[in-house]
């Protein structure tokens, strides 16, 4: 399987800012994982969207794949209680 280059839109990279140093090691290591497995286990697609969610403890993180052009694109993280006001 060929690695997924990973970007990340500004608005999801700004909402990292308000994460806690432990928490936001988790994040990055479960995003950085997706190169590897974009639809690793526990991954959800998001129904009328053609996007994903992920779990990494009380955060989400939202993001699309595109197997064409083999690129993971993060579009939103956010703590589990304002994910949902997309």
């Amino acid at each position: 399987m060929a690695k997924y280059k990973i970007t990340i839109k500004k608005s999801a990279a700004k909402e990292l800012e308000d994460i806690g140093k432990k928490d936001l090691r988790r994040i990055v290591k479960r995003i950085k994982s997706l190169a590897q497995n974009p639809r690793a286990k526990g991954c959800e697609k998001l129904s009328g969207q053609n996007r994903f969610r992920i779990r990494q403890g009380d955060y989400r993180i939202v993001y699309s794949i595109d197997d064409k052009d083999i690129i993971i694109d993060i579009v939103k993280i956010g703590h589990r209680r304002e994910i949902y006001r997309l």
